[in-house]
């Protein structure tokens, strides 16, 4: 099966190549990369662009994950059952990379967030309650967008496990522990995006929405 785990990254990739927030930047007639924190996901979007820019940007980049999971069940699941769940992980992580790291911007995307949650609704749908719930407290509690994207990382993450070992999720026993490496990757790579935001975070000089 690594042929199929090699081609699930690489369709994953390919959706992740449509950067959302680049390509509607351009289409006003400006550079994202150029305004605001540079950065061409949602929040930077929202805050440059405005609000109907930021929700088109936002489920752009989110069905990328969920069109990339999708496929790649549609091609694999009936020669590889019992592994269906490790390659949709791995689509969905090609996603993120591609979303994070497009060749055609030079490798400087986004941080993947919007991604990892379209990547969530196809993958583990059951996770999206509690990773919007911890969102949105932290939105209106502390008015960080960046403390609401890493809860989402951990909470994908925690319930990915939770629902596995539960068998809500799907996978065998001998693939649970790919699925939960390949999930804890993708929300790693959150988290590491966000190091920048954990920082100012920590000298409260993080932006608030």
């Amino acid at each position: 099966m690594t042929a199929a785990r090699i081609i699930s990254i690489v369709i994953g990739y390919l959706f992740g190549l449509f950067t959302t927030g680049y390509f509607y930047s351009r289409h006003a007639n400006v550079d994202i990369r150029k305004m605001g924190s540079g950065n061409i996901g949602t929040t930077n979007t929202f805050r440059t662009l405005g609000k109907k820019a930021g929700v088109i940007v936002f489920l752009g980049d989110g069905f990328k994950g969920v069109f990339a999971v999708l496929l790649v069940w549609v091609i694999f699941k009936d020669r590889y059952p019992d592994g269906i769940k490790i390659l949709e992980a791995y689509a969905g992580f090609g996603a993120v990379l591609g979303h994070n790291f497009p060749i055609h911007l030079n490798f400087k995307g986004g941080k993947g967030i919007a991604t990892t949650a379209g990547m969530m609704l196809a993958f583990c749908p059951w996770a999206v309650p509690v990773c919007l719930l911890l969102f949105v407290l932290s939105i209106f509690v502390k008015r960080y967008v960046s403390v609401g994207s890493l809860l989402v990382c951990l909470g994908f993450f925690v319930q990915t496990i939770v629902f596995g070992q539960m068998g809500t999720l799907g996978a065998p026993p001998q693939a649970k522990p790919e699925v939960y490496t390949v999930v804890g990757l993708v929300c790693l790579l959150g988290v590491i995006r966000h190091s920048s935001n954990i920082k100012r975070l920590l000298t409260g000089t993080e932006n608030k929405v």
